[in-house]
């Protein structure tokens, strides 16, 4: 009767891929192998020149900066990214936190990392959508680096509008200086990796990285789930 039972719930809530939306098999979680083998990785972390540090040459001082997947309109990693950020898909976060951190723990400029943080969000977004997305995706990274997870230090002070059809420019007003530090000696002469689902022209990450700066001795690093090209 069980056996049945699980079938016919099957039927209705089908336990499916978080990227290509296809059945899971036994043993599967999350993401089918066929997404894990031929999800696009950027393999960003294996070039100090990559085109995420690229990004930030010139605007902010950072030690590494990187991103786990390309981003393509349509593709399953918008996929991912929809269901973490607006289906309640929490776990998926920090799966994927776990593996892109089991890849950059051997890596010489993530490797060593002390402390992990989320770009924030302002309460009242929080409130709304009841969790941060990219919190999730840190604790993964966090766990998976043998790093601490820091969500009380950087935070969003100041509500700001969707950064979705703002230029570079706008996007960049849109945030300059919404962000502040509690606390920012824990920071002290530590290596922080700042982390955010996806990067398209970074200004979010200018800004928590301007405010990180302030900070004696801090080393800061960036990776993101996805990086729009």
């Amino acid at each position: 009767m069980l056996k049945y039972l699980r079938a016919l719930f099957s039927l209705f809530y089908p336990n499916v891929c978080m990227a290509c939306n296809g059945p899971l098999a036994v043993g599967e979680d999350l993401l089918c192998i066929a997404c894990l083998m031929s999800l696009p990785k950027t393999q960003f972390h294996t070039d100090a020149n990559n085109p995420v540090a690229q990004a930030f040459w010139g605007r902010v001082p950072l030690h590494a900066a990187a991103a786990y997947y390309y981003f393509e309109k349509g593709g399953n990693v918008q996929h991912l990214l929809h269901n973490l950020k607006y289906n309640g898909q929490k776990a998926l976060g920090q799966k994927v936190g776990m593996l892109y951190g089991s890849e950059l723990k051997e890596n010489d400029w993530f490797g060593k990392v002390d402390k992990v943080l989320p770009v924030p969000l302002h309460k009242r977004k929080q409130r709304q959508r009841g969790y941060n997305q990219s919190e999730f995706f840190a604790v993964g990274m966090a766990t998976a680096l043998g790093a601490d997870t820091d969500t009380t230090t950087l935070v969003k002070t100041i509500a700001t509008q969707s950064q979705t059809k703002k230029s570079r420019a706008q996007r960049i007003a849109n945030v300059k200086e919404v962000f502040k530090l509690n606390n920012p000696d824990s920071l002290k002469n530590k290596h922080v990796l700042l982390v955010d689902d996806v990067i398209t022209t970074g200004a979010t990450i200018e800004a928590c990285v301007n405010t990180l700066a302030q900070v004696e001795g801090i080393k800061i690093s960036v990776a993101s789930i996805a990086y729009a090209r």
